[in-house]
């Protein structure tokens, strides 16, 4: 139970912000100077070569958003799978299409926007991705699905082989979501290889940022032509504006490219301090009743974009969250991802809740939702009257215990060790 007086942080330590080194300004007023600013120009093309030989495919479209690359990667998986055109109705227009649960609602808003419908497939404990025996399962409760996106939870690779062998073998096509994991490695290769499409992300507080900002990344020449012309509004190679099909605004600028192309240099240093600060987090932690957010050492290495921490079962104070409220009881010796997140703002450290998984969002709470039993629905509605569990003990439905139990802690590269040293002593006084 947190009693203790801590002194307050002067200057805020963040979750994760921009870390800057003065070679962004430079391409940044190379732009501003040859007045391409817009959507096309120096930066952009490096930009995009840069990107693709660091992750290792052949193509890589610098668009505004990482969201809009997952959109582009929606509409021409709908349209390799299913055949639907371009023009006119989505791509996905009133088929399936299983998604991550337990992420940011990017990876799935994509899926909306091109007419699908996405069924949420559990969370596995090793990496805190998806579960392959749920997406196995969900391939016998629906096997006509012919997409599958899935994402890289806070730069932990998920298991990607047997991913991509139960998606081979019913005949699907993976959509990569690497946002939040880009410079981690599978088995070697980088994350955003994997998939027909794959999307990374340069939002602000990404290990590598633009401000804004993504990529598309494949080895198809067909398909970055494409994404090329949809995110430039579809213009025909006309001498005036010809459009045959539906486009979208969606090109990175020469500006924010240019603060990409600033931060590549820049990769390997970051994930070096991100990685230093979650193993600091997970010795300062030795003793308490709480786990790190887990990674698979034997096949992949992350990028260490957020470090998280995981309340052990038994050590849970009683905590209830409602839609946007939330209540718990203090105990000695126990607490909960609420109390240590209170306990941090006290000292103005930012921490955060782990992603709400997206079958318990309001948006989507009538879609589909399977777990490695089958039909999740009723184990959610189960698990929060007090939790139906397997065999192994363990709660059916992975996700909402993980969002009941954990928290991203503060992951800032520029927080010092004697920081960060702080934090830790405040995680460690919730639980006197």
């Amino acid at each position: 139970m947190f009693s203790k007086k801590f002194d307050k942080f002067e200057e805020k330590v963040s979750l994760s912000t921009p870390t800057l080194h003065g070679d962004e300004l430079k391409w940044m007023e190379e732009a501003y100077k040859s007045t391409w600013i817009s959507t096309s120009g120096e930066n952009i093309n490096e930009a995009e070569r840069l990107v693709a030989e660091k992750v290792g495919v052949k193509y890589a479209v610098a668009l505004s958003t990482g969201t809009s690359s997952l959109h582009l990667s929606m509409k021409l998986a709908g349209i390799e799978a299913y055949g639907m055109p371009a023009v006119g109705h989505g791509a996905l227009e009133g088929h399936r299409v299983f998604c991550s649960d337990m992420t940011f609602d990017a990876t799935v808003n994509p899926v909306v926007y091109e007419g699908g419908i996405p069924v949420f497939i559990d969370t596995e404990d090793d990496t805190w991705n998806m579960d392959p025996v749920a997406l196995e399962k969900a391939f016998e409760i629906y096997p006509e699905v012919k997409v599958v996106v899935c994402a890289h939870l806070y730069g932990t690779p998920g298991k990607i082989d047997e991913l991509n062998a139960i998606i081979e073998k019913h005949g699907a096509i993976l959509v990569e979501d690497a946002a939040e994991s880009f410079g981690a490695t599978y088995k070697g290769a980088q994350t955003g290889t994997f998939g027909h499409y794959n999307t990374i992300s340069f939002n602000g507080n990404k290990i590598i940022t633009g401000s804004s900002g993504g990529c598309f990344l494949t080895n198809s020449k067909e398909a970055a032509e494409k994404v090329r012309k949809w995110s430039t509004q579809a213009r025909e190679a006309a001498p005036w504006y010809q459009h045959e099909e539906v486009g979208y605004n969606y090109r990175m600028s020469n500006v924010t490219a240019g603060i990409v192309r600033g931060q590549m240099p820049y990769l390997e240093e970051h994930i070096s301090q991100k990685k230093a600060i979650y193993e600091r987090y997970k010795e300062g932690f030795k003793g308490l009743p709480v786990q790190m957010n887990p990674i698979d050492f034997e096949n992949s290495e992350p990028n260490y974009w957020l470090s998280c921490l995981i309340v052990d079962d038994e050590a849970m104070c009683p905590q209830v969250r409602g839609e946007q409220d939330v209540l718990f009881t203090p105990e000695h010796g126990k607490s909960c991802p609420t109390e240590i997140l209170q306990a941090l703002a006290s000292i103005n450290a930012e921490g955060r809740p782990i992603w709400k998984p997206m079958h318990m969002q309001p948006i989507y709470r009538m879609n589909p939702f399977v777990t490695r039993e089958g039909n999740g629905r009723a184990v959610t509605n189960a698990y929060i009257a007090g939790g139906v569990r397997g065999e192994d003990g363990k709660l059916l439905d992975r996700g909402s215990d993980i969002f009941n139990r954990g928290l991203c802690l503060p992951s800032d590269n520029k927080m010092t060790p004697e920081q960060q040293d702080r934090v830790i002593e405040v995680v460690r006084a919730c639980f006197e």
